[in-house]
């Protein structure tokens, strides 16, 4: 998948692992960041001298961090993404929600497109059998120039097979994943994920392991799109173009399979997204908030798992559960279903969506606090304080541990629920 849609952004008739290219991407995304689109816009004009990038239908801005500002820095810096925008004719997206959910729900996640950041969770977009990849400071050259030169990457398949056991999700698929490849397995490379497994997940669910590919080392991953996909994206496609399917003699640089029908709920305990263990293993230890949002696990489906665990239960006092939503769509719709209402009740804060808190910008902690979190990394000082910890986990974990006050299994919750 990947060759042929950088074989036709590069205008070859095909293109294989390490060739050296020039490909011009379809979307260039960004979200307003400090030293990042700032110095984008500013090196762009004064060490370029492009004064107006080239078909800016392209580009699309987001501003979804610092949001709301607390600081006339931080609005400053949102103004400034505002005017440059405007002033070149390039979409700023605000407030709707987390970016690189809202650039698939705008219809950027096109199938067979080549996409671009800065930053790599925009790997999720490989959901819809798109190239979406964070290029980091190289998404300059985006803003200079037409093309991107890069290295085509060699590509790793992943089957998997099996069926998952209740209470488990797609985050416990991808972090199953790196315990059993490594977190450098994929280092550089894209992945293509399928099989069984693969096909009977929701879209939230792929979205939800495509965005996280950075963890294996990967450039981005990549799913072949299907019915359900082609239904999702219904009406919303941004490019018409055909979408790309992996040919039956595909060459990959290696292929693997693992069954995940044994697999359980697990935890990633800190101070690694590598350090996968089984949920089992740290049922008990106290924790003190939730965190319940973020690009990777924000989703509808997240929102109705929590949902089930807390229907007709608290949060246990001075427990604090905070539930963000990737996307204002994706909230509006929990609010028309009851799960906002019964979050709340429940003893849930319910924020607009951000990525503030998980970068830990908000609702910080403190020396020796604990959290169970959907969030996308649980190194030392992410959500604080250094000296506190950070436990990964499904939705349906952090709703139950916020019950509990300790990390707990949501199983019990979610069969008594049915």
């Amino acid at each position: 998948m990947t060759e042929k849609i950088l074989a036709r952004a590069s205008g070859r008739a095909h293109v294989r692992a390490g060739d050296e290219i020039e490909a011009r991407p379809d979307f260039v995304i960004a979200y307003d960041f400090p030293g990042y689109t700032d110095v984008f816009f500013r090196e762009t004009r004064e060490e370029f001298g492009v004064e107006q990038v080239s078909s800016p239908e392209r580009f699309v801005l987001f501003i979804d961090h610092m949001v709301p500002a607390a600081a006339p820095k931080e609005e400053e810096l949102h103004r400034g993404t505002r005017a440059w925008g405007a002033a070149q004719g390039v979409a700023v997206h605000e407030r709707k929600g987390i970016g690189h959910q809202v650039a698939a729900e705008l219809g950027h996640a096109t199938p067979g497109a080549f996409i671009v950041h800065f930053d790599g969770h925009v790997s999720q977009l490989g959901a819809f059998g798109a190239y979406a990849f964070g290029a980091r400071k190289g998404v300059l050259e985006t803003f200079v120039s037409e093309k991107l030169a890069m290295t085509v990457p060699a590509t790793v398949r992943i089957e998997l097979t099996g069926t998952l056991q209740p209470g488990v999700m797609a985050r416990d698929v991808f972090h199953h994943i790196v315990r059993v490849l490594g977190p450098a397995s994929c280092a550089f490379k894209a992945v293509e994920l399928c099989g069984p497994v693969i096909d009977a997940m929701s879209i939230d669910g792929r979205q939800t392991i495509c965005g996280q590919a950075m963890f294996l080392g990967a450039s981005t991953m990549l799913i072949a799109p299907d019915a359900r996909t082609l239904a999702w994206l219904d009406g919303r496609n941004k490019l018409d173009l055909e979408p790309v399917h992996p040919d039956p003699e595909a060459v990959y640089e290696r292929s693997v399979t693992i069954d995940v029908s044994a697999l359980e709920p697990i935890v990633v305990v800190p101070p690694s997204p590598a350090n996968t263990r089984n949920l089992s293993e740290h049922l008990g230890l106290e924790v003190h908030t939730g965190y319940l949002g973020s690009c990777a696990s924000g989703r509808i489906e997240d929102l109705r798992a929590a949902a089930d665990v807390l229907r007709g239960r608290q949060v246990k006092p001075g427990f604090q559960l905070h539930v963000v939503p990737t996307s204002q769509a994706i909230m509006a719709q929990a609010a028309r279903e009851g799960l906002i209402e019964c979050l709340v009740e429940a003893g849930a804060f319910i924020s607009s969506p951000t990525c503030d808190y998980c970068y830990g910008r908000i609702a910080t902690m403190a020396d020796g606090q604990r959290a169970v979190s959907t969030g996308t990394l649980n190194t030392p000082g992410r959500m604080g304080s250094v000296d506190s910890e950070i436990y990964l986990c499904n939705a349906a974990v952090v709703a139950a541990s916020a019950i509990e006050g300790r990390i707990a299994d949501p199983r019990p919750y979610l069969e008594a629920a049915r």
